[in-house]
């Protein structure tokens, strides 16, 4: 049975003072670092304007090559966010970040589809346990009714990467093709490689461990930390953490699932939307970016608001399904505009709004029934099961595009999982997730 732990308003207030601290403290910077490792997974789509013509790969070719980067990085999710948790964030995200940064730098050395897709695969392989051992840490300083906030304050990154990386890499590939003799899409690996081996260098610097490290916390505030998070325990109940309890776990396995959904849809929009807005008939590579931005705008706007939504409302499952059903419907809509730049964008931004708009509050779901071991394994085994959303989605995109000519049935296909994923939702036990 729950334990209700009344506070005064005092210590409410108090509380609220030392998570504003520890916010600015944290998420900027791993808000940073989401960015970069989103830019460098989904640059990709901004390369292949170029380098699919000079490195002879269909469409195909190119969907596979995208979508091996998720072989590495289900394969590996799990071991690394288990090793995050023995030796602790500041040296892991830090290892994490140099490694995914030279391979994604390294790409600009690729001259054959062989290179390409090894390439791919290594860089899974270093990227993997980053987000989900991110959404691990978070949870040894936050509790859960805070979690939805402060997850999407952290993965506003995510269309940052998009809304800086979409106009970015549309005029590095303009501005330095053939500049000292490398194609713009060799010098857009380059550049976008940097920030995040810089990063990865700042975070072993910058995280502590756990609030008990935290150089910047004085003993008192420490002890308010500790109160929070065991409170938040105690209302939980009987929490599992072992790792047994994170990887036999139906929950869990059904937030991979519902993840799956996200992903198929999110993956298609961040990989493919400079092809889609050129099919619609933009050819200057600026534009391009600039356009490709806009859905990402609205991407953050959408995370914000309905993260606020779901913590101020402590409800969960509903701030998922209502997005969910919104974004499957422009997704779906979009497929009778492909030639239509207006109606392009403004389908997109409305199904990214809402799709992931709703990823924040799916992440808090995971920390309300897990912790420990079972919370690292928990979180990484679902974005595991989640990213073969990647492989699927990548070569769905590229075959349809092969064979139609058109990307509309792939696009029902996320939609129809979307909808599917709703099931999940409703069958996740309310009592347990709205917190």
């Amino acid at each position: 049975m729950a334990i209700e732990i009344t506070r005064p308003a005092g210590l409410k207030d108090a509380d609220s003072l030392l998570y504003r601290k520890i916010t600015w403290k944290l998420i900027p910077f791993l808000c940073l670092c989401y960015l970069a490792a989103y830019l460098d997974r989904i640059n990709i789509g901004f390369a292949k304007l170029q380098m699919a013509s000079q490195l002879q790969l269909s469409e195909a070719a190119f969907g596979l090559g995208a979508g091996l980067f998720f072989v590495g990085y289900i394969l590996f999710e799990v071991p690394s966010n288990l090793i995050l948790q023995r030796v602790g964030a500041k040296v892991w995200i830090a290892r994490i970040m140099i490694t995914w940064g030279l391979l994604s730098a390294a790409t600009l050395l690729v001259t054959t589809p062989t290179q390409f897709y090894v390439l791919r695969l290594l860089l899974g392989v270093a990227e993997a346990g980053f987000l989900p051992g991110v959404l691990y840490y978070l949870t040894l300083w936050f509790p859960s009714h805070r979690r939805g906030r402060i997850i999407a304050l952290f993965m506003i990154g995510l269309p940052l990467s998009s809304v800086v990386g979409g106009p970015l890499s549309g005029w590095i590939m303009s501005r330095f093709d053939l500049w000292h003799g490398l194609h713009g899409w060799q010098w857009l690996f380059l550049l976008e490689g940097v920030p995040s081996i810089l990063l990865g260098l700042l975070a072993f610097r910058q995280l502590p461990d756990s609030y008990h490290q935290a150089a910047w916390l004085d003993a008192e505030e420490k002890a308010q930390v500790g109160r929070a998070l065991a409170a938040d325990e105690a209302d939980a109940g009987p929490v599992r953490a072992r790792f047994r309890d994170g990887f036999f776990n139906l929950k869990v396995w059904m937030l991979g699932g519902i993840d799956f959904s996200i992903l198929l849809s999110a993956y298609a929009m961040g990989f493919w939307m400079p092809t889609f807005i050129k099919t619609a008939g933009v050819t200057d590579l600026t534009l391009i970016g600039l356009l490709t931005a806009v859905p990402s705008l609205a991407a953050l706007v959408g995370m914000l608001l309905i993260g606020a939504s779901s913590d101020y409302h402590r409800e969960r499952r509903w701030h998922i399904i209502v997005p969910f059903m919104v974004g499957a419907a422009a997704m779906a809509a979009s497929t009778f505009f492909t030639y239509n730049v207006t109606a392009t964008v403004l389908l997109f931004s409305l199904a990214q709004a809402a799709i992931i708009g709703a990823v924040p509050v799916f992440f808090s779901l995971p920390g309300t029934f897990l912790k420990g071991t079972a919370a690292a394994t928990g979180f990484a085994l679902a974005c595991s099961l989640a990213n073969i959303a990647g492989l699927v989605s990548n070569s769905l995109m590229g075959l349809a595009l092969d064979l139609t000519g058109k990307s509309g049935g792939a696009l029902w296909v996320f939609a129809a999982s979307l909808l599917l994923s709703s099931l999940l939702v409703v069958a996740l036990p309310a009592k347990l997730v709205n917190r």
